[in-house]
């Protein structure tokens, strides 16, 4: 059977006003076009050939991260939203799975260098354990495996800020294949069949803009947090 063109395949659209639109990014799928796509499928592209219309890039999630993703319809709305993500009038929110047990909330006050040319800026990010796990799984030189469901907003937006802040934190996102503990994310795929980075863009709260009414999208959790949930957070 013939495989569908990315022009065929469409991206759920979560939420959307004259301003703007939201989607919800698969995992693995660029934000925009980059020389790592050489096929051009990118959520912007395909977004852009589902309306028929073009689409502009006001923030971006890694290619591994799913969830909330948003665009402006014109480059003026664009500016706008950039506007509000500056000042932090929009709010995003993330779940995560990291290494090892977090137990109590807290804030990641840590600059991060976008680039290796550039110095050190401010990020920040703050964190709230949901729920802990230890799986009778041998990962290293440990008889069990444990970890946290985290939810992490970040108050400002650099370059894999999430995944260096809980790297940096020695509580790596699993899944991470650059910041990450390789055993662990050895130990899911193998073990529990996930290979994805475990993080999800959950939520993405937007002001209103002029007389629009303000937007509060939600992103449906993924069936592999889905899955873990189900068989190791029933208390969640």
């Amino acid at each position: 059977m013939p495989q569908p063109t990315h022009h065929q395949i469409k991206v759920e659209i979560l939420a959307e006003n004259d301003f703007c639109i939201a989607i919800n990014k698969p995992s693995g799928l660029l934000t925009v076009p980059s020389a790592l796509a050489p096929d051009k499928r990118t959520c912007m592209s395909m977004l852009r050939d589902q309306l028929g219309a073009r689409v502009y890039p006001v923030h971006r999630l890694d290619r591994a991260t799913s969830g909330v993703l948003l665009f402006a319809r014109t480059s003026a709305s664009a500016k706008k939203i950039a506007e509000m993500f500056s000042n932090r009038s929009i709010t995003k929110t993330y779940i995560a799975v990291v290494r090892g047990h977090l137990l109590k909330s807290g804030t990641i006050d840590h600059p991060i260098a976008e680039t290796k040319q550039s110095q050190p800026v401010e990020a920040i990010t703050q964190f709230t354990p949901l729920a802990q796990i230890e799986l009778p799984i041998p990962v290293g030189r440990y008889a069990t495996a444990r970890y946290t469901l985290l939810w992490l907003t970040p108050l400002t937006g650099r370059n894999h800020q999430l995944r260096r802040h809980l790297a940096h934190l020695r509580h790596p996102i699993i899944g991470d294949t650059i910041y990450g503990d390789g055993r662990h994310t050895a130990m899911f795929r193998q073990q529990l069949g996930i290979h994805r980075l475990m993080l999800h863009a959950s939520s993405l709260s937007l002001p209103a803009i002029e007389a629009t009414p303000p937007l509060a999208i939600t992103a449906p959790v993924p069936n592999e947090f889905a899955q873990l949930f189900a068989d190791y957070f029933p208390q969640r």
